[in-house]
């Protein structure tokens, strides 16, 4: 046997939200979900946040040395779930997670 025929096939799911209550939140239905159909379940990993800086300034025309300053965060996890059946990828598809989350599905 190789090592190829060791390891397993994996579910690769990275969750990602500008809110990380949000995310926290729906990383645990995630996995609740995965365990109902009794899979293993990996993660939730943090990743690093991505922050990006917006400066705007207050004054359409005068006044340069007014500004404002603004930031916004995307928060993000990863979830491994090793050999996914079809009902788990179906039903994680169906999944209703809060407004503000996405998802991205890969098989690895």
């Amino acid at each position: 046997m190789t090592k190829k025929d060791i390891e397993k096939e994996k579910l690769r799911l990275k969750v990602q939200a500008y809110d990380h209550k949000l995310i926290d939140v729906s990383c645990r239905q995630i996995i609740e979900v995965a365990k109902r159909q009794d899979a293993e379940v990996i993660g939730p990993m943090p990743l690093p946040t991505e922050v990006k800086h917006y400066t705007v300034n207050r004054s359409t025309f005068v006044h340069k040395n007014s500004r404002e300053q603004f930031e916004l965060k995307a928060h993000k996890r990863l979830i491994d779930i090793l050999n996914p059946t079809q009902a788990l990828i179906e039903s994680l598809s169906t999944l209703n997670l809060p407004s503000g989350v996405d998802i991205e599905i890969k098989m690895v």
